[in-house]
């Protein structure tokens, strides 16, 4: 084990946590007594106190009783934007003793048929915006679905632009086992008693894996406290800072630092459902935001924004994410405006969000950062599992109490995923990094395939297995390809079937896949070629394709 970390450990800051033994809605309990009237969601200048909070949640973990049949382990699927009703339902799966399957709001129908297929889920809510997408879904696994309209938590007149989706009115509907929000409310149905103990699951995030195949990371109560908590200490968030949610809850990182965390810690939080760099600045220079998480792509828009220097930005004192390396020149930039520090970390669905954070006194750019509280985190060869030494390359592996239990229902999977070093069990990342002599750990490529386009995981197996659906297509291959705003972009090489050869266009193709699929993972470019490599036992050589954008790429002036 690499202990190097400890001696730049921050000052001042325990290397133990100890984790609260209690379950996560216990969390929603403390604050209200605590702050009562207190605004805890800020949502286009609509306010929600703690207390209201709290008795909302109820009144939803009652509905999902008594209405809708839900029973401690159950899984309910919540499909939204980043709104209060997404914090609400949350909570009120938790309190009702349910499981939450967060989801990508961008996912089509299809895709989120496997979610309520493989998780067994049974009830979904969903924003007003997305119902037509879940709505075929009811009668075919889904017995219930609530819906949302994200108009009746915001002010009439918010002093930022409020994006359409979001204004837009409540609709009538009245189909069977399709319920209204303000209607589930309104029944004020009382929950239960809560037995729930902090090693139930609690929520179950779909990450998807080489086999294209998006798999369910089971996570306790108490591997989703470890970080909600860890986040809040590592950079000794005071319970008045105002933060800002611009990374989307359904993600662990926008889930734990921007929600979880600061409802643990009594935070206000200030909502934005999608990036929009204007509102972002206004929201800052409004509210007074101190702290906000955000991806690399977000801070390279909101710094070019022409008007930034318009905004009092004087109040945001931690800025921080992960996902991909921050760019040096941006971080440069982002000092050189604000003042601030940008804190990089590292994490994964599997652990539910940090495993490392740069040290706020010692912070190395384009570094995932040094372990966080009781994570022994190594480099390991991928083939011998062997411990490396400093500086050498290898495979991140990472043991600490915010890795899932396991894979839902895929005990293959969950095997493969993990080692036993030194009597502990060990997450393969499968990420490529090394560690540098003082503990600090960088990523330097991935084992897995994966593309990662504005910090969105694109599985190529998943999208490939989409494209075979395409009544022309014989093969396709999809790696990553380079792309001056979103970072890598999604490129898929296709052969066509020959009676299709001449008659389809690759823009075609594209149109196609963009209405299959989620905008994050639909090709953005389509090639056609003749044959794609393949290996003597017939295997798609994607490497080779993937090198041969890479050359391409160099060779463009």
């Amino acid at each position: 084990m690499n202990s190097h970390h400890l001696d730049v450990w921050p000052k001042g800051l325990p290397q133990h946590l100890h984790i609260p033994q209690t379950n996560l809605f216990f969390n929603v309990e403390v604050a209200a007594a605590r702050f009562p009237d207190k605004p805890f969601l800020i949502f286009y200048d609509g306010t929600l106190s703690f207390g209201a909070f709290k008795r909302e949640a109820e009144a939803i973990a009652g509905f999902l009783q008594k209405r809708c049949a839900i029973q401690a382990g159950d899984r309910v699927l919540l499909d939204m934007q980043n709104s209060p009703q997404f914090v609400l339902a949350y909570y009120g799966i938790l309190r009702a003793g349910g499981v939450v399957v967060p989801v990508n709001p961008m996912n089509l129908t299809h895709e989120l048929a496997h979610y309520v297929n493989d998780s067994g889920a049974k009830v979904a809510f969903v924003g007003q915006e997305l119902f037509a997408q879940m709505r075929p879904l009811l009668g075919q696994g889904l017995e219930h679905i609530i819906v949302a309209a994200y108009s009746d938590y915001a002010a009439e007149s918010p002093h930022i632009a409020v994006p359409s989706f979001v204004a837009a009115a409540r609709e009538n509907l009245t189909e069977a086992n399709v319920t209204l929000w303000v209607d589930m409310l309104a029944e004020q149905h009382a929950p239960g008693p809560l037995s729930t103990s902090p090693g139930d699951l609690c929520v179950m995030p779909y990450t998807s894996g080489t086999t294209g195949r998006p798999k369910g990371c089971m996570h306790t109560n108490h591997s989703v406290m470890s970080t909600a908590v860890g986040g809040i200490e590592w950079v000794r968030m005071p319970q008045d800072t105002v933060v800002l949610a611009v990374l989307p809850f359904f993600h662990v990182t926008g889930m734990q630092m921007s929600m979880n965390g600061p409802l643990y810690n009594g935070n206000t939080v200030v909502l934005l459902p999608r990036w929009d760099r204007d509102a972002a600045a206004a929201c800052v220079q409004r509210y007074k935001v101190g702290s906000w998480q955000a991806i690399s792509t977000m801070v390279v828009d909101f710094l070019m924004n022409p008007h930034i220097a318009d905004y009092d930005l004087s109040s945001v004192w931690n800025m921080g994410g992960g996902g991909a390396a921050m760019p040096e020149a941006v971080a440069q930039k982002l000092h050189d405006l604000c003042g601030i520090t940008y804190m990089e970390g590292y994490g994964m669905t599997e652990t539910m969000a940090p495993s490392h954070i740069n040290p706020l006194d010692r912070p190395k750019r384009q570094c995932l950062g040094i372990p966080i509280f009781d994570v022994d985190a190594r480099v390991i060869d991928p083939q011998t599992l062997r411990v490396l030494p400093a500086g050498e390359v290898g495979e991140i592996v990472v043991h600490g109490p915010q890795v899932m239990q396991d894979y839902w229902g895929q005990p293959t999977a969950t095997e493969e995923a993990f080692i036993t070093q030194d009597g502990k069990r060990f997450l393969r990342t499968g990420d490529l990094g090394r560690v540098d002599e003082e503990g600090y750990f960088f990523m330097v490529d991935r084992l897995k395939r994966m593309i990662n386009a504005s910090g969105y995981k694109v599985w190529p197996a998943e999208v490939e297995s989409m494209m075979y659906q395409h009544p022309d297509i014989a093969e396709a291959c999809v790696v990553g390809a380079v792309d001056a705003k979103r970072g890598e972009t999604v490129k898929a090489y296709v052969v066509l079937k020959p009676q299709a050869r001449g008659g389809v266009s690759e823009q075609s193709i594209v149109d196609w896949a963009h209405e299959h699929m989620a905008a994050y993972k639909s090709p953005r470019i389509v090639e056609f070629v003749d044959s794609l490599p393949k290996s003597g036992t017939g295997k798609v050589q994607w490497r080779a394709l993937q090198e041969r954008e890479a050359q391409r790429q160099q060779a463009a002036p």
